[in-house]
């Protein structure tokens, strides 16, 4: 996961930079090797299946816990999961490269290479062999679950919904399939944002606010009922308003506005139970100098407070000012969609990818002790990156395009002519900053997960 996650964040600057100088990097041609379509690509690709990984992880490290032991053979599953992703991302990673240069006859590029649709560019192979992953995780998920539920005495509405989540994530990633490549583009497009938005925004957003409910319910952080409480107001938000909040998306396939509004409204709608349930964790992490338990996870609850601040404002506040229908008419596919892209899916999804891989390893290494300085590098230049790659750069060129798309229109606003104009190269340029300030962060958590945690290099208690 982290491999992953390096990757992604050194791609995404590489790609950046193609936005400032075209076909070279700081002078050197390599676009004859890794164009911008390739970059962007793989920079999309590994932050999806990296934050997925993280989830799978999560939940696998869960089931014991909620089973109170391991299920037999449960070791054997997770290690063929463990192998069918590496090919998967492998294979979809490579697929991706022999496409866009030609090496695979067009026939064979929809199956083993491109698909061409943003969030599911890997070829249909890969995909499907992806979808068989997620059925198999599941399986070993309800391993662990269903003997659980049939469990005698106690409350289980928490796990019920955990277990629904679970569900509901290793199959809905199945809609992606349900298109072809000769469908319709406006058939594709409905089918497309069935995952992007039902499965990664929905149902992530159900299983994240259940994982971390069960999790500060164990832990003592918050009441058993306050989390199933959040868990619930989460799971009944997406179930009503889920599918209508994907029609905010449906813009350029005909959607007529009061459907687009509807769509907008229930969109931004599900990032409430989340918020609630971070700042319900924050009140009781400000105890936290009274148990000396808490000390040793202050890093991973800080990651899942960030989660609930960055949905605020990346899902929430972001995504509400580019889903109104009048706004989609003019900021759709401009710098804004990516501000509210960036601050959603790493500030929210990405946070919390990264709370579970630092609560695994603070499980699975007991006796680390997490270098605080260290740390504090890690998360805070994680949170200062991305504050400014969106303030000083990504959401100034956004608005200037705005102004552009509403004075003269959208074509514009996305053209060459307008976007390499002086002072908006000089507003990429200044995003470098923050990009520098985000690698930082994200090499110091590497450092301390790889080297101090799992090669047993670090302090230890």
């Amino acid at each position: 996961m982290l491999a992953l996650f390096i990757f992604q964040v050194f791609i995404g600057a590489f790609t950046a930079h193609y936005t400032i100088e075209g076909q070279s990097f700081y002078g050197i041609n390599v676009s004859q090797y890794f164009p911008y379509a390739l970059t962007r690509t793989w920079h999309v690709q590994s932050a999806v299946l990296w934050i997925a990984t993280a989830f799978l992880a999560a939940g696998l490290f869960l089931a014991p816990v909620i089973h109170r032991s391991d299920p037999k053979y449960q070791k054997l599953g997770v290690n063929i999961l463990f192998w069918a992703l590496i090919v998967v991302v492998a294979g979809s990673f490579i697929g991706n490269y022999l496409a866009l240069s030609h090496a695979l006859p067009a026939k064979l590029s929809f199956w083993l290479g491109h698909q061409g649709y943003e969030y599911l560019d890997l070829g249909r192979v890969w995909q499907i062999g992806l979808f068989v992953g997620l059925l198999l995780w599941l399986v070993l998920m309800l391993r662990g679950m269903v003997p659980a539920l049939r469990a005698k005495g106690g409350d289980k509405s928490l796990l019920a919904l955990l277990t629904i989540a679970t569900i509901a994530i290793g199959l809905f990633y199945g809609t992606g399939l349900f298109y072809g490549e000769r469908t319709n583009i406006t058939i594709m497009e409905y089918w497309r944002w069935w995952v992007v938005h039902l499965w990664v925004e929905g149902i992530f957003e159900v299983f994240a606010t259940s994982a971390i409910a069960f999790i500060f319910a164990t832990m003592g952080l918050v009441s058993r009922r306050v989390a199933t409480a959040a868990s619930l107001a989460s799971a009944s938000l997406f179930m009503v308003g889920g599918v209508p909040g994907t029609f905010h998306h449906m813009y350029f396939s005909g959607t007529t506005t009061p459907i687009m509004a509807v769509g907008a409204a229930f969109s931004a709608l599900e990032v409430v139970p989340l918020i609630v349930l971070g700042y319900e964790a924050f009140e009781h992490w400000s105890l936290r100098e009274r148990t000396p338990w808490m000390r040793a996870v202050k890093w991973p609850l800080m990651c899942f407070i960030a989660v609930a601040f960055w949905n605020m404002l990346g899902a929430g506040v972001f995504g509400f000012m580019i889903n109104t229908p009048v706004a989609l008419f003019y900021l759709q596919g401009l710098n804004t969609t990516a501000v509210h892209a960036h601050a959603a899916l790493f500030g929210v999804y990405g946070f919390l990818a990264l709370g579970f891989t630092l609560l695994v390893l603070r499980y699975i290494r007991p006796d680390i002790r997490f270098n605080d300085r260290l740390m504090a590098t890690g998360f805070w230049g994680l949170n200062a990156g991305l504050v400014l790659m969106i303030f000083t750069s990504l959401l100034p060129v956004g608005l200037f395009q705005f102004q552009a798309s509403v004075t003269t229109g959208m074509w514009y606003a996305r053209s060459d002519t307008f976007l390499q104009q002086g002072f908006l190269e000089t507003l990429r340029w200044v995003r470098t900053f923050g990009d520098v300030v985000f690698m930082v962060g994200a090499i110091a958590i590497a450092w301390q997960v790889v080297i101090l945690g799992l090669w047993r290099k670090g302090a230890r208690v």
